[in-house]
């Protein structure tokens, strides 16, 4: 669990860092679906690298955590990744936090304190050769929705990009449990790798594009809904991700108070507007 709350430092200090380069990047002509280009200006500016550095050790602290603990309980953790954005925001940035934003990131220490408690380790399943393939197309498809997301109102759109990264997240957190040898040879002929590389990809454009344009606040309640319901599933139903005996009330109870509290605090999905230094044309 320290690696999973590790994970969750290192991606929520990396969010307002990533929130603050895509805003400054957004050229005037920028788009209104999913932009790659966005992306590639946002890679200039040190503050995206140093959120790439840190999405790199969160990543590893990710893996470490989805070896020895269910899915449920490692989804419900980067979640509260929310709450760390929302701290470092106060310190930081000095952004003012309401006391029911701050009771929110109370709730959200203690949803993971019922998990810690009721989780049990990670399931025994490998997972099926369909389900390894299965993630793969979820995968294509999120990049089929960034595609499509540009043709929605800006309400929908916002939504849609948002719950897109966190169905792309969610298949990065199901493909790490479906590699089970990593050999040169195995890595490229499972599914799963494909899955991983091609969801995390998707999930990072798309939530560049969901942090630059619509409702900051829908784009993140999205992508935490995508990034842990689903994955969650998955983990109990074809892994066999289990609790410890007795308390499977308990870590349902925690996982939903976890997720309710990250929700109430889906405004730091992105840093506040006033801290976002205005792109310069030509700037690099």
């Amino acid at each position: 669990m320290i690696c999973a709350l590790g994970s969750a430092v290192c991606f929520g200090t990396a969010s307002v860092l990533q929130a603050v380069a895509a805003r400054a990047a957004a050229g005037p002509g920028s788009g209104a679906g999913v932009d790659p280009a966005l992306l590639l200006r946002a890679v200039r500016q040190w503050r995206y690298l140093a959120g790439l550095a840190l999405d790199g050790c969160g990543f590893v602290l990710q893996i470490i955590a989805l070896r020895s603990l269910p899915i449920y309980a490692v989804g419900a953790a980067l979640a509260a990744s929310l709450a760390v954005t929302a701290v470092v925001a106060a310190r930081l940035l000095h952004v003012r936090l309401s006391r029911t934003e701050w009771a929110a990131v109370g709730v959200v220490c203690a949803g993971l304190a019922m998990l810690g408690l009721a989780s049990g380790g990670e399931g025994d399943r490998t997972g099926s050769t369909t389900l390894r393939w299965s993630m793969l197309g979820i995968a294509l498809g999120v990049l089929l929705i960034g595609a499509a997301a540009g043709r929605l109102p800006e309400k929908s759109r916002a939504l849609v990009l948002g719950l897109g990264a966190g169905c792309g997240f969610g298949v990065v957190e199901v493909a790490v449990r479906l590699i089970d040898d990593v050999s040169p040879s195995a890595l490229v002929a499972n599914p799963a790798t494909y899955a991983l590389l091609l969801g995390g990809g998707a999930a990072f454009l798309l939530l560049t594009s969901a942090l630059q344009r619509g409702s900051v606040t829908t784009a993140t309640a999205g992508m935490v809904i995508g990034e842990t319901i689903g994955p969650a599933l998955v983990g109990v139903v074809w892994l066999g991700d289990r609790t410890r005996e007795g308390l499977g009330w308990l870590a349902v109870t925690g996982f939903a108070v976890a997720v309710a509290g990250a929700l109430a605090l889906s405004r730091f999905g992105e840093a506040p507007a006033d801290v976002i230094e205005p792109a310069v044309p030509g700037a690099r």
